[in-house]
């Protein structure tokens, strides 16, 4: 599975403790925007694989972690380095845009 689907349980081992680069998608299932950002961050993970970790968190089913991050609109989009937020993506983006702006944190890390 490309896509890691986070809650309170794995949280921590899969974001919070990786050194990694991770792009973490705050979504809920009544989010319009958030369905059509669905598929897009689909393909940009097989596209990304092995560079960077993209994480699904329903902020649904895991209000509290939504809240740590301040998450305010969905969907948000979370680059996290090492556990740490670096860059924010708030809204939907088509596929084109979406990937250029992932490029451009790439190239600034």
């Amino acid at each position: 599975m490309a896509v890691v689907h986070l809650n309170q349980k794995n949280f921590t081992d899969e974001i919070l403790t990786d050194q990694g680069l991770t792009i973490v998608d705050f979504w809920a299932s009544w989010c319009g925007p958030c369905q059509l950002m669905g598929p897009v961050f689909e393909e940009l993970s097989e596209e990304y694989k092995g560079k960077i970790k993209f994480a699904k968190l329903s902020t649904e089913e895991e209000p509290a972690l939504a809240s740590q991050f301040k998450i305010q609109g969905i969907p948000s989009l979370v680059v996290l380095k090492g556990g740490k937020e670096i860059n924010r993506i708030v809204g939907f983006a088509p596929r084109p845009v979406l990937k250029q702006k992932i490029d451009s944190v790439l190239e600034n890390i």
